[in-house]
This record gives structure tokens, C-alpha cells and sequence, in this order.
């Protein structure tokens, strides 16, 4: 048995005792832990809580003033759930998460993700609450998985929704209209015309609209760098006017334009596709037609982000898959289904 203590002054302040089979292994362990111990900070280090991984990210979840966003939450919570995150934080090594990224068994992109998520509780919990968490794991982490085709970006998707496809939607909606509350038929074409996210268009109120310019308030716009408080002003299509207009009832009205549950529009949407044999059609693929069909317009590069809100040509030119030229919704029917009228832009 070897057995190291620490004092300062009389009393002993560490104390760690391993058992070996050969007395030779126990004095080099005495040996190489000593000179770790005689580093500076490592007393400090070794003093600092060290919780599990689990609950680490538990305290970050409880003390987040900013709220999760979907994926996040669910990649959180599986990561909380896993054997790994049971051992306290200051014994994962990278080689553990690189591990943990092989065995979640799904693409590139999705364990890029992971990581990502889990870097941000790494980066927090360090300077936030004193654990014992070096943020150089998770980025050799990432690293080795980068070499090792573990990680890799988010391909771009160029699936847009066929005229057909949209038919057969809005008529499957208009059949179980009376099923569900929420305005599917309406809520589609919105996201098309304005280009708005799922999560966005549940957000946006009445009070933020200006009929005259006419443009209205995107709060908390999804960024890269922020959320919460990104607040960012974008003009309506005179498509998206119309169905804003069409469901105010009076020019008093407040409140929240569509008070619906963005999870709950996400699911409708997805069964109705399965129901329906529409593959690979995500709800998101609607901001994606919109914003292409403003090119096949002829709008210019400044114009369009005027209405989708992005700030760079980067991270716009990803939705311009031009197919045709003009606008393919000009005889659609649905459209004037779910509006009063075109208003006129000048």
C-alpha cells in the first residue's frame, strides 16, 4: 500500500492511498504522483468540485436564463442519460468522447452536433462554478474526430416542395380541418411567403407588425452567435401581408399572429407527409422554396435578405436553388384560399 499526505501546518489537507502488487509499481506511483501534486494549482485543482457529468449538466440547464433551444435539449438530455456522463467530469478524457461519438451510431453531422453542445457546457463550467472540467478535452475530442471522419458539417439540403406535393398537403389538411386547431393550410403558406422558421412564425405579434412599410418584427431570429435578443426587422412579401391581415380582425388586435405550438406544427406536418408518401419533405424545406422562389423572381441579393434576414451572402446563397424562372405560385390555388386579397406594394 502507498500512501501520500499533504499537510499544511498540522493539518493535512490531502491524502490519497492506492495498493499494488509489487512494491516497485507503488514507489514510482509515489513517485510521479508527488512531482503532480508539486505542480502549482494542483492542490487548488484537486479542492474544486467535481461532479458527474450528468449533473454538470444539469446545473447548467438549471441556471440558463436563455432557453433551450429543441435540439439542444434533446442532445443534452441523451448525453445525461449516457453511462459517461455517471463519472465525474474530471475523469472523461478526450479518448472517452470519441468513443461516446462512435457509439451514438449516427451521421457526421448529427455527432458534430453533439459535440458542439456538449463544448458549450465544457467552455462554462470551469470559469462558472470552479469543476474540474479543462475545455482542452472536448476540443481534442473534436479534433480527433475530425481526423478520423467521425464529425463532419451539416451538408446543405436542396429539397424544395413540388407543386403536387403542396396540393396534396393542403388538401389533407382541408379534410382534417375540423380534427385540428391549428390553421396548417394557412400556416404553409405563410412559411413559404415569409420565410419564416417554424418557431419563429408562433413568436411573431401583431403589435410588431408596420402595415405601411410593410414589415414586422422577427424576435430571438436563430444565429450562429446568438438567439435570444436577436431581434431583427424583415420585410413581408405582399403574400405574407395578405395572410397577416386575414387573420387580424381588427386593426386593435393583439397577440401572437399564429398562438400555436411550434412542436405541435413540426409533428402535424410530418405525419401528414408519411400519411401522404411525400419523402425527405421537412417543414424547414418551406423558408428554403420561399427564399429561392425571391431569386427566380429576380429580386437581388440585398432584397431577399431583407425578408429572410440574413446577414451574409454565406449563409444565404445555400437556399438560392434556382429552378425556373418567374414565380410558380401565380395560379396557385391555395394561396388565395388562405387570403383576403394581394394588397398593392408600390
Amino acid at each position: 500500500m502507498a500512501r501520500i499526505r499533504i499537510k499544511e501546518g498540522s493539518l493535512v489537507v490531502h491524502s490519497e492511498t492506492e495498493t499494488f502488487d509489487r512494491e516497485a509499481a507503488a514507489k514510482l506511483w509515489m513517485r510521479t504522483r508527488e512531482a503532480e501534486l508539486g505542480k502549482p494549482g494542483a492542490l487548488e485543482k484537486l479542492r474544486a468540485p467535481d461532479p458527474t457529468f450528468a449533473e454538470t449538466i444539469q446545473k447548467y440547464i438549471d441556471e440558463s436564463r436563455r432557453e433551450l433551444g429543441t435540439t439542444k435539449a434533446q442532445v443534452l438530455k441523451k448525453v445525461a442519460a449516457s453511462s459517461l456522463a455517471k463519472r465525474r467530469g474530471s475523469t472523461i478524457t478526450s479518448a472517452d468522447w470519441v468513443q461516446f461519438g462512435k457509439d451514438l451510431g449516427v451521421q457526421p453531422q448529427t455527432v458534430g452536433n453533439y459535440f458542439s453542445h456538449i463544448s458549450s457546457i465544457y467552455s462554462l463550467a470551469r470559469p462558472a462554478w470552479n469543476y474540474q472540467l479543462d475545455p482542452q478535452v472536448i476540443a481534442d475530442a473534436r479534433k480527433v474526430s475530425k481526423s478520423l471522419g467521425l464529425t463532419s458539417r451539416s451538408r446543405s439540403r436542396d429539397r424544395r416542395p413540388t407543386l403536387e406535393e403542396l396540393d396534396k398537403l393542403m388538401a389533407h389538411f382541408g379534410r382534417v380541418k375540423r380534427k385540428h386547431t391549428t390553421p396548417m393550410q394557412e400556416i404553409i403558406c405563410y412559411a413559404i411567403f415569409s420565410t419564416r422558421r417554424q418557431e419563429e412564425i408562433t413568436r411573431q405579434t401583431f403589435e410588431d407588425l408596420d402595415e405601411a412599410q410593410p414589415d414586422l418584427w422577427v424576435r430571438d431570429m436563430k444565429h450562429p452567435g446568438e438567439k435570444d435578443g436577436n431581434d431583427v426587422r424583415c420585410t413581408l412579401t405582399p403574400e405574407a401581408l395578405a395572410i397577416v391581415l386575414n387573420r387580424r380582425k381588427s386593426p386593435e388586435q393583439t397577440g401572437r399572429i399564429f398562438p400555436y405550438n411550434s412542436n405541435t406544427i413540426s409533428r402535424l406536418f410530418s405525419d401528414a407527409c408519411t400519411l401522404l408518401g411525400i419523402e425527405d419533405l421537412h417543414f424547414h424545406d418551406l423558408r428554403h422554396d420561399g427564399i429561392s422562389r425571391l431569386f427566380e423572381l429576380g429580386w437581388n441579393i440585398p432584397h431577399v435578405a431583407g425578408v429572410s434576414g440574413h446577414r451574409t451572402w454565406s449563409s444565404l446563397r445555400r437556399y438560392t436553388h434556382i429552378r425556373q424562372r418567374g414565380d410558380k405560385y401565380s395560379e396557385w390555388q391555395w394561396l388565395r384560399r388562405t387570403q383576403k386579397s394581394t394588397p398593392t406594394v408600390v
